[in-house]
């Protein structure tokens, strides 16, 4: 498993936040998870602005794991700034939300979603697709290199 960098969860409700938190660790799921509870603060962590100017740069999210229904800027405003900058355009989003709305799904997938997955209400669901999220993106998926241009 890529444990060298962090998981990015942009979640705004404390349930929502320890039940994935919760479900990372029962999968065993060793990488930091950085939390962003708004839109501004993601956007803050990812571009080093903000109370993160001091992080690295260099050292981006193995995926971001973004809800939609978030305070000051929503989800999608969020996912459409990260493909529009360079140093973000590839990042692995998966979009974890509540919302069925087919507009949501749509604009998600329009904007560049990798995954679009609705928050099961089942614990034990939630803990297996978080899980298979987990295996997914930290050791089956290959990431892009930003540095082969």
């Amino acid at each position: 498993m890529a444990t060298d960098r962090p998981i990015l969860l942009v979640e705004d409700n404390p349930d929502d936040e320890a039940l994935t938190l919760r479900a990372f660790s029962k999968n065993k799921i060793p990488n930091q998870v950085v939390v962003a509870r708004d839109g501004v603060e993601a956007l803050d962590y990812l571009f080093c602005t903000g109370q993160y100017a001091s992080r690295d740069s260099l050292i981006m999210p193995a995926f971001v794991l973004l809800d939609l229904k978030l305070p000051r800027i929503d989800g999608l405003e969020v996912l459409r700034r990260i493909r529009a900058d360079e140093r973000t355009a590839l990042l692995p989003v998966v979009v974890l939300t509540t919302s069925k709305e087919h507009q949501d799904i749509f604009e998600a997938y329009r904007l560049g979603a990798n995954s679009y997955i609705r928050k099961p209400v089942d614990f034990e669901r939630f803990l297996q697709a978080v899980g298979q999220l987990g295996l997914y993106w930290l050791s089956l998926n290959e990431p892009s290199d930003p540095t082969a241009r």
